[in-house]
């Protein structure tokens, strides 16, 4: 029912909350309580003088008899309920509206909880990420082990109640001493490290991540013009000229000299794939095709590659949707992740082996494009284009260095684009369910799984059922 044909439930609910008799409000405001009893069903429309009347009779905004609780917490309300199938009393979806109408109190207090709940749950997904694969976390657990072991042999020795020389005890307790001052700054490092996770100002600890941080604080996007100047190896621009893309390279996010060199290489790519692919082609095939790589690529002469790295970093605008990108390089390691909301590559360790992404690096040259849709509270789905192509000039001799690029849309924004150009949609097959990666995807019956996952519940048992 649409929430404008609410009315008289929204003022039944006020009038029993105000403590009012039907045949009281219907008095005061000149109707018989038989026509009000009506219009409390649904069974009247309602609007005009009558519906001001009964507003201020029931001390209430007019538009909060028309409109009834506000559209986000409608909405918030839905997906609330969505994401809790699993429940053995089924949720009155029918009564959503009424219940936050009647108790906006409550039911601002879900829609809280379980926005909390999300980012909980991604908090925990990015930390057993790390756990899993993080590299520097396992060398500084192994720093600690060790250091915690060398004081326990120097306690050992002291407490074995032999005669030992004056001058070899004041070196075992100097040793214990700079040993314990080591292991609280190891321990203390360690856990400032792990509090970061999840966290919106996540400290970056490689280059890589230096890189991605500063491009998210552009938005993976930098201004038309900045792309028109060339840069350096360096990272500055090249001859004299001082542009604000240099002052963004220049900036405090990219503080090693590896990361400021990986910044020069991602923008002079990108400054070559603006140069190929002029904004206004851009626009064209936006408005023609949607988010189409293929159609970008026809249209300006550039590779596929190239087509879907340029429409991942356009700049916002508005009725412009935002798309991810993923890249890999032959050994199947990441070396790009633009992420989704509800699509986040791993920042550690092997990703899903049902990415499109790794069905193109097995057969370089040769697209692929199918519909996943990614694990998540609830399930999204996307239309991904993936191809892999070689890096650096081949020769009879040398070896193949490739690289697979994924581009993936939001199926909404594929569906938006197709009816804007009143042109049928696509027909890609049928849908891949992917995850981020087998540690914490809980697609139990998936064929590619490699270790069981930490949120299937009994994973020992459930993951030997599936190998057996």
């Amino acid at each position: 029912m649409p929430r404008s044909a609410l009315t008289g439930t929204r003022i039944r609910e006020r009038r029993s909350l105000e403590g009012l008799k039907q045949a009281d409000l219907a008095r005061s405001v000149g109707i018989s309580p038989a026509y009000l009893n009506l219009i409390e069903h649904n069974r009247r429309r309602i609007g005009g003088k009558l519906l001001v009347d009964l507003a201020r009779e029931l001390n209430v905004e007019l538009a909060a008899l028309t409109e009834g609780a506000h559209a986000p917490l409608i909405d918030a309300l839905q997906g609330a309920a969505a994401e809790s199938a699993a429940l053995n009393d089924p949720i009155e979806t029918d009564r959503i509206e009424e219940f936050a109408g009647r108790f906006p109190g409550w039911a601002g207090l879900v829609a809280q909880q379980r926005e909390q709940i999300t980012l909980l749950e991604r908090r925990v997904e990015a930390l057993s990420d790390r756990l899993a694969h993080d590299p520097f976390l396992s060398d500084a657990l192994h720093e600690v082990l060790s250091t915690v072991t060398a004081i326990r042999s120097t306690a050992g020795i002291l407490n074995a109640g032999d005669d030992i020389d004056p001058d070899w005890q004041v070196r075992f307790h100097r040793n214990m001493y700079e040993d314990s001052q080591r292991l609280a700054t190891g321990s203390q490092a360690l856990v400032s490290y792990l509090d970061t996770v999840g966290k919106a100002d996540e400290a970056p600890n490689a280059p890589l991540d230096e890189v991605e941080s500063w491009l998210a604080s552009t938005a993976y996007a930098l201004p038309e013009n900045a792309l028109e100047t060339p840069i350096s190896a360096g990272g500055g621009i090249a001859g004299d000229e001082v542009t604000p893309l240099d002052k963004s390279a220049q900036s405090d996010m990219l503080t090693s000299p590896a990361a400021r060199a990986l910044a020069a290489q991602w923008l002079e790519r990108a400054r070559r794939d603006a140069a190929a692919m002029p904004m206004g082609d851009v626009e064209a095939v936006l408005a023609d095709f949607g988010p189409d790589p293929a159609a970008l690529a026809q249209r300006t002469g550039a590779d596929l590659a190239a087509a879907m790295r340029r429409l991942a970093t356009l700049p916002a605008a508005e009725g412009r949707a935002a798309l991810g990108l993923v890249t890999c390089d032959g050994s199947g390691t990441l070396t790009f992740r633009k992420p989704l909301d509800g699509f986040a590559p791993p920042r550690f360790g092997a990703a899903c082996p049902l990415w499109p992404l790794y069905q193109a690096l097995l057969r370089p040259l040769s697209p692929v494009r199918r519909v996943i849709e990614h694990m998540g509270q609830p399930p999204r789905q996307f239309l991904a284009y993936a191809v892999c192509q070689p890096v650096v000039p081949s020769g009879f001799d040398a070896p193949e260095v490739v690289e697979a690029t994924m581009l993936f849309v939001p199926i909404d924004a594929v569906m938006d684009a197709a009816a804007r150009s009143a042109r049928p949609s696509q027909n890609v097959g049928d849908i891949v369910e992917v995850g981020t990666n087998c540690r914490v995807c809980a697609r139990v019956k998936c064929p590619a799984r490699r270790e069981p996952s930490l949120l299937s519940g009994d994973v020992g048992s459930s993951f030997l059922n599936e190998v057996s």
